[in-house]
């Protein structure tokens, strides 16, 4: 049987009790109002002995009353300071215990001080007079119920002493008292029982601001304490990047070695190509749990500028082409004009759009997937339809979360993390733009991304192409020397294996000066591909620009595991190519060809 959630109230009990420091503020502002009080009595006292001389009687007593109140004014001045003072040295506990009795006791004077003007007035006073006098005492009993009960043992001690001028209610009300006594006893009663409740409220509403703050430190500390295991997270993800991506680089290029002494049987054939369909997909997770990790880091930034649509929808097909074939899928590109830009930054929107794609060919087992880009106004609509499982209708509110898969999902692909939409909604977020989703389950879905469309102009490449058109497996026939520098054994293994079946003449160094030895031995390359994380510290891009300058005719790319190390983006600044790991082989296999067919520049 499951047992029903607690229910959490926002109000504190009804025996909750504050704090010290809740007391102290309780007793400050009760205090402020008792100052207000006494600065007040003798503009009181002195209206009052006006109006006594003015129906005859003698006004003498209520001026040397106004009068004693100056000096009790400086008194109350003085002792708030010094009660100031403590609050700020002292602890709460040491302020309670030596204030609350003190405060008292000025109180307990007060309330005598305003009792003693019955005593004062009472002879020769007129019925008027004392009606007066009676009902201004009890509006100032009143007003300090409602604003002086924050801490009830001064409120009660200024009370008594007022309420002991209802003994002289006889003397006052000759005539009257046995009416006016009773009278006065009730409202007495009414007005000390409203104190009470108000005084609750006061002593509640510390409560409640007291466990708002600590419910606030609490939030804080979590907060504080979550943020730092995002960092603790990020940086674990970047600083495995490398050492994850190192094994799988190396099996990438090794399934093509072995491709090329095995392209002959169909058997090997068959699982070589399962294999690499299985590397894409692992390269593909390490990408989306980069991205993800880059974005909740607050490390990536958009840098918009002018895109080519048709090159973008090129990337998609060159990308994606060999998978959709290897799942019996047909896809579709509708092609853009040729000067169709869009403004967006270019690695989220390819990105972005990747994963749209990728999506699209993992959740469907028939048919196709069609990629177009449409003008809708002032921007460009990038769509990625499918004839997968579909996306329910209340399930399509919540697609694009983190870790979230819908049922058809769990159902007809298992094994998915929900990542990947998910880096595109925080993508597109990060442009500025918009993405959305149309789709009904069982009839297949359109994941769309709307993006601004930008003027004629400039046109910035998004990357080399992925994958060349009509991609089938890389065959050999390139020559030319290649120098690659890197620090683990196993990748310099698949490395020589790959380019030596392709035709080159392959030499490996694991540092500068190993590289310098083969080149001191007259090898000359004319490609050279250097890893950036290098044993001992050493910079992979500073150990690039050394070999190129003693190389001029040598064209060279960065090859690494991470993504936002400094050098890598100082490299690109400088105009030189950085491959990711694991880098893909028609990648590879295409670049190659393009520099070795070329002019001996330098890139």
């Amino acid at each position: 049987m499951k047992t029903p959630a607690p229910h959490i109230s926002a109000d504190p009990p009804e025996n909750d009790a504050p704090s010290d420091e809740g007391r102290v503020r309780l007793l400050t502002a009760s205090f402020t109002r008792l100052r207000v009080g006494v600065l007040a009595m003798p503009f009181i006292g002195l209206l009052f002995a006006l109006l006594f001389a003015w129906q005859g009687g003698n006004p003498a007593g209520l001026l040397a009353w106004s009068a004693l109140y100056l000096p009790a004014l400086w008194g109350v001045r003085r002792l708030h300071r010094r009660y100031l003072q403590d609050q700020a040295e002292r602890t709460a506990a040491d302020v309670l215990a030596t204030w609350q009795r003190r405060l008292q006791k000025v109180a307990l004077c007060h309330g005598l001080a305003l009792a003693s003007t019955v005593a004062l007035t009472i002879d020769g006073a007129t019925y008027d007079f004392m009606l007066l006098l009676h009902v201004t005492l009890m509006g100032i009993a009143a007003i300090n119920a409602v604003q002086m009960t924050a801490n009830l043992p001064m409120y009660r001690a200024q009370y008594l002493g007022m309420a002991s001028g209802l003994a002289l209610m006889p003397w006052a009300f000759p005539d009257h008292w046995y009416f006016a006594l009773p009278m006065a006893v009730v409202m007495n009663i009414v007005i000390y029982q409203s104190s009470l409740s108000v005084q609750r409220f006061f002593v509640r509403q510390v409560v409640l601001e007291e466990r708002s703050r600590d419910l606030a430190d609490r939030y804080r500390v979590a907060s504080s304490a979550a943020l730092d295991a995002l960092a603790e997270k990020n940086h674990f993800l970047g600083a495995a990047a490398h050492d994850l991506r190192q094994p799988v680089h190396a099996m990438a290029l090794l399934a093509e070695a072995i491709a090329l002494h095995g392209q002959h049987d169909a058997r090997l054939a068959t699982l070589l190509q399962q294999w690499r369909q299985s590397m894409r997909s692992v390269n593909h997770m390490f990408n989306t749990l980069l991205d993800l990790s880059r974005i909740e880091s607050g490390t990536m930034q958009a840098r918009p500028s002018p895109v080519s649509v048709a090159q973008l929808l090129d990337e998609v097909g060159l990308q994606f082409g060999e998978d959709a074939r290897a799942r019996g899928l047909a896809l579709r590109l509708r092609p853009a004009p040729p000067d169709a830009l869009l403004w967006a930054d270019p690695a989220l929107v390819r990105q972005a759009l990747f994963n749209l794609v990728h999506n699209a060919l993992r959740y469907t087992t028939h048919g196709g997937v069609l990629v177009a880009a449409r003008r809708r106004g002032g921007q460009w609509c990038l769509g990625v339809w499918d004839t997968g499982t579909g996306v329910g209708e209340q399930e399509q509110t919540r697609i694009f979360e983190a870790f979230y898969r819908g049922e058809a999902a769990h159902a007809n692909v298992p094994g998915g993390h929900g990542l990947g939409l998910a880096v595109v909604a925080r993508c597109v977020a990060l442009m500025g733009a918009r993405q959305g989703i149309r789709s009904r389950a069982g009839r297949g879905s359109c994941f769309w991304i709307a993006l601004p469309s930008a003027p004629p102009g400039e046109n910035h490449p998004l990357a080399i192409p992925a994958v060349p058109n009509g991609a089938g497996r890389p065959s050999p026939g390139l020559f030319g020397q290649c120098l690659v520098v890197d620090d683990e054994p196993q990748v310099l293994q698949a490395w020589t294996a790959l380019l030596d079946g392709w035709g080159l003449d392959v030499r490996t160094a694991t540092s500068l000066q190993q590289a310098c030895g083969q080149l001191a031995a007259g090898f000359v390359p004319d490609v050279v591909f250097c890893d950036e994380h290098l044993g001992q510290g050493e910079s992979g891009f500073a150990v690039l620009r050394a070999l190129l300058e003693r190389c001029p005719g040598a064209r060279g790319a960065m090859v690494s595991g991470e993504m936002d190390k400094p050098s890598l983006r100082e490299a690109q600044d400088e105009g030189y190519l950085v491959l990711h790991k694991p880098v893909d082989p028609y990648t590879l296999q295409d670049l190659l060809s393009r520099w070795l067919k070329s002019d001996k520049n330098r890139f």
